[in-house]
């Protein structure tokens, strides 16, 4: 585990005092993730600009054709690229898009030196949770096969966080269908993921005192993602990658909070994971939910561990 000072953790516990007067997130009608999508995409009025004032250079492409169309955004470096990263966004399945990674990939393209892929798939409410899989499954192969033929010797990392996490590691679990494609992953760092979508014990346990989720509604939550499928065919693989076969996936990052209600999910992955190949796990102490987005110390040791594990598994394969 990433060691955590006692000074970081007693900043984390200030920050989470505060992070308790703040309202939870939850989605309980169709109208209110349109609203945060508007003023999400608001906030991010000027975003190519400041990706360009930061030295990179920023593509915003589409990768298919009519409903199998996929949008994705491309920032690369201006000198060396030693790698390729597919990130996923958070954001519940719901709300968000690629350029809320933006400032994480900013920093991440300067510490490892990668070119960053970002998949804006379509969002849950509007597209059965298959169809944001579907969305995922296209890009990558596209950025493992015939896509950015320039990098087609560099590996590639798949990076997910929270509902991202989740699409990650649906997304490889599929790419075993296409063992030339998945042999080209270097490796998977994977944000407190959501891996049960019947819910893992923690999330049935969540309380009202839980932060940034909303606890009391995550499982209703999922069975809304989810309509018309008993909690059976819910944890079916790999709508659940908790139960699906994992041999033959890629090295892994593990990241979660004790204080986030999914850790029984990234927990109990890891251990299946580590089984079949190399796996680093970090359990952080006084974390919440999304807690890599905050200010705080314990981010950015994580932050920086994430680029260090990086770096090395591309040191790795050359």
């Amino acid at each position: 585990m990433i060691p955590i000072d006692d000074s970081k953790i007693a900043e984390a516990a200030r920050f989470n005092r505060k992070l308790a007067r703040a309202p939870r997130f939850r989605i309980r009608d169709r109208f209110s993730p349109l609203l945060i999508q508007s003023l999400l995409r608001l906030s991010q009025f000027g975003a190519d600009h400041r990706v360009r004032k930061a030295g990179l250079s920023v593509e915003n492409l589409v990768v298919g054709d009519g409903a199998e169309a996929v949008r994705m955004r491309v920032l690369r470096p201006a000198g060396t690229v030693s790698g390729v990263v597919l990130d996923i966004h958070g954001g519940g399945w719901v709300i968000g898009n690629a350029q809320m990674d933006d400032a994480l990939n900013v920093a991440l393209i300067k510490a490892c030196e990668v070119a960053v892929v970002s998949v804006d798939y379509r969002l849950a409410g509007r597209t059965p949770v298959q169809g944001l899989m579907d969305d995922c499954l296209q890009a990558a192969k596209w950025l493992l096969g015939e896509g950015m033929a320039e990098y087609r010797h560099l590996p590639v990392f798949v990076i997910g966080e929270s509902a991202g996490a989740h699409l990650a590691a649906a997304t490889l679990l599929r790419l075993k269908q296409w063992p030339e494609l998945l042999g080209r992953v270097g490796g998977a760092v994977l944000y407190y993921g959501v891996y049960d979508l019947a819910g893992t014990d923690s999330v049935r346990r969540a309380g009202p005192d839980t932060l940034v989720l909303d606890g009391p509604g995550m499982v209703a939550g999922l069975q809304r993602l989810t309509p018309g499928l008993s909690d059976a065919e819910r944890r079916q693989p790999p709508l659940s990658p908790l139960y699906g076969d994992l041999r033959g996936l890629p090295p892994a990052l593990m990241v979660v909070g004790e204080r986030d209600p999914l850790l029984d999910d990234t927990v109990r992955m890891a251990a299946l994971w580590q089984e079949v190949a190399e796996l680093e796990l970090h359990r952080l102490p006084e974390a919440p939910h999304g807690f890599i987005r905050f200010r705080t110390g314990m981010a950015a040791k994580v932050l920086a561990e994430t680029h260090r594990w990086i770096r090395a598994r591309m040191d790795t394969g050359r």
